[in-house]
């Protein structure tokens, strides 16, 4: 009960003309205290002086408080300014009880009137250490009884440099969260066995499971700035084996207003783990490029066509137009611009695969740009589906591209796939033949075409993350096809990010490829995100092995046989030089492609697609038959 009143009380700031009063009834004591120490704590000397000296010392020190107002700051927020404060303010009343004793020395003006200077310098000091340390008490005090006494949770620092540093002292002061930092790692050698701030720094190869479960340690804190991933990548595949959660510091430069909160101090996620270096763009020609625009996006309620909505709502766009046949997706993000108060974009479903609609579309609102990302990209799904495969992501990127030439629209980015590089399955194929059809289009008129090509992205719709993700949460088993697959990621954001600047970059007939950094081996992703959830492989969650899907490749490429890139100023875009087509003949096989959409015959539709596409031989699927 008089903790719980205590807490109400210390929860309001103390009125400053308390603080003012505690300040001057300090110095009283200390001005005693003074002639204590100076006469070896025995009254010999003449008690009666103080009477007269006192009344001078308490406005002396009203003055110098008043003046400095060291009085007015938040005690339980002290800080080295307010230290800086009371000194200069205790240093104040010394300046003015020396002018009085030696201008009284000198004009006589009150024989009773004399401070030893051997007391001035005792009371200056004793004012400057028992005024300091009474404001950092008092907030010490306040910290333990707001969070209360006991600790509990036990964390360990990874990194034992500046961020580590901070890092301690920000979980020091959070007394709310009770945390108590118990120890350093470092991999630096040197630094093993010292002590910072009383805490000990152990060499990483000393934390194992038995010192973890010793100390009781709950929580491992990665603070290390400009880690390389691959070097992050290596540390939590150690320490996430350990009985503790597993946490990271993120990068300076999403602190908010350049400080670290102890709430975004996060578990660790798989896009940290991606082992590459994060794309991050800032390219003020894009605000050029879009400026004033009617921009139209296809497949916009996907996870890309969504996330380029998204990033173009940051420019000075006239109207964004989003087109998809996907109504829940597509409402949803419609809600979410409705939300951010985005009145520029206008969602309507629309099928790209509808020439008619799609024409009255371009032709009433006239766009400068078009994104196409309306496609089916399931690869299974498309195996057995080969002519819809062909329908919308081949006939509907012609229409799209068609209508591009006849209405003179100024730009055209089509997002195609790695699975388009010398495909083995269906939805690759069909990719790869949409982006000869738009390398063929850049010939027929005004408009740029633009092709960007980029691998897979960290939980889009259908990706093995959210898949992991759930069956992690259902108990397991995780699938994986092959132990040995292995995928290119980004984020969605990134990839986004790299189609924009593409687009802006692109002259017409470029195939932009990505920097996908190293290809990822998908068991150790999916070890990764088991021992990330606080789980043991294969005690707990076990992997299965199902064994390559129909189409399915072991690893994906970027460029397909005979294809090198060129740089561009964007280390991160490279251009793929890809073969010279015979356009005419070309978009003829591409039109008669199309034409069989509505026969019933699979293999005559791939029979067809493989003679446009020399290079797609299928892989574990029942079309493998008319490779030979």
């Amino acid at each position: 009960m008089i903790v719980k009143l205590f807490k109400k009380i210390v929860k309001r700031n103390i009125p400053r003309w308390i603080v003012l009063l505690i300040d001057i009834y300090i110095v009283i004591n200390t001005f005693v205290l003074s002639y204590l120490v100076r006469f070896n704590f025995s009254f010999s000397f003449d008690t009666s002086k103080l009477l007269l000296q006192i009344p001078i010392v308490v406005i002396a020190a009203f003055v110098a408080f008043v003046s400095v107002g060291s009085y007015k700051g938040i005690i339980r927020h002290t800080g080295f300014k307010d230290s800086m404060n009371v000194t200069f303010a205790s240093f104040l009343i010394f300046l003015m009880l020396g002018v009085l004793v030696i201008s009284n020395h000198y004009f006589s003006i009150h024989a009773n009137f004399t401070i030893p200077k051997s007391i001035l310098v005792i009371h200056f000091l004793l004012n400057v250490l028992i005024l300091i340390s009474s404001r950092y008490l008092f907030k010490e005090i306040y910290n333990y009884v707001m969070a209360g006494f006991g600790v509990h949770k036990k964390v360990v620092i990874y990194g034992a440099g500046q961020a580590g540093m901070l890092v301690y002292s920000i979980l020091s002061e959070d007394k709310k969260n009770k945390t108590n930092v118990i120890a350093f790692i470092d991999d630096d050698k040197s630094k093993a066995g010292n002590k910072i701030n009383g805490i000990t720094v152990y060499e990483s190869a000393k934390i194992d499971e038995d010192f973890i479960v010793d100390k009781e340690v709950s929580e491992i804190i990665i603070s290390i700035q400009n880690i390389r991933p691959s070097k992050l990548l290596e540390i939590v595949d150690r320490i996430s084996k350990l009985p503790s959660k597993v946490k990271i510091v993120p990068p300076v430069q999403s602190w908010i207003d350049g400080n670290l909160n102890p709430k975004q101090i996060k578990a660790v996620k798989i896009e940290d783990l991606l082992g590459r270096e994060p794309i991050s763009l800032n390219n003020p020609t894009l605000q050029k490029e879009f400026d004033n625009k009617v921009v139209l996006v296809t497949g916009a309620a996907g996870s890309i066509g969504s996330e380029i909505t998204r990033q173009l709502t940051k420019f000075n766009i006239q109207k964004l137009i989003l087109v998809d046949q996907a109504e829940s997706d597509l409402y949803n993000i419609q809600q979410y611009l409705v939300h951010k108060h985005i009145d520029n974009a206008m969602a309507i479903v629309a099928d790209v695969r509808n020439k008619n609609r799609m024409e009255g579309l371009v032709k009433k609102y006239q766009p400068a740009i078009i994104f196409h990302a309306a496609a089916y990209k399931h690869v299974p799904f498309m195996e057995d589906n080969p002519n819809e495969a062909v329908n919308t992501n081949v006939l509907g990127t012609k229409i799209m591209a068609d209508l591009a030439v006849q209405y003179h629209v100024e730009k055209f980015v089509f997002i195609s796939t790695d699975k388009a590089v010398n495909p083995t399955n269906i939805m690759g194929a069909t990719k790869r033949i949409a982006e000869m059809y738009i390398n063929c289009a850049n010939t027929k008129g005004a408009t740029k075409f633009i092709t960007t090509r980029f691998g897979n992205v960290l939980g889009s719709n259908g990706s093995v993350i959210p898949l992991f993700q759930s069956q992690i949460k259902r108990g397991g088993p995780i699938t994986v096809t092959h132990k040995d697959i292995t995928r290119y990621f980004m984020t969605i954001p990134e990839a986004c990010q790299l189609v924009l600047e593409a687009g802006c970059m692109g002259e017409g007939g470029e195939i932009f490829v990505f920097d996908m950094g190293e290809s990822i081996k998908i068991f150790d992703l999916a070890l990764n995100m088991i021992r990330l959830s606080g789980l043991k492989y294969p005690s707990e969650i076990d992997i299965k092995i199902t064994g390559l899907r129909p189409g399915e490749k072991i690893y994906e490429e970027l460029l397909a046989s005979g294809e090198n890139t060129t740089t561009t100023y964007n280390d991160k875009i490279m251009i793929a030089k890809v073969k010279k087509l015979d356009c005419d003949k070309t978009s003829r096989k591409v039109e008669e492609l199309c034409t069989l959409n509505g026969d019933l015959n699979f293999e005559q539709t791939v029979l067809k697609m493989k003679k446009i596409v020399p290079e797609f031989i299928s892989n574990n699927s029942k079309y493998e038959l008319l490779d030979n």
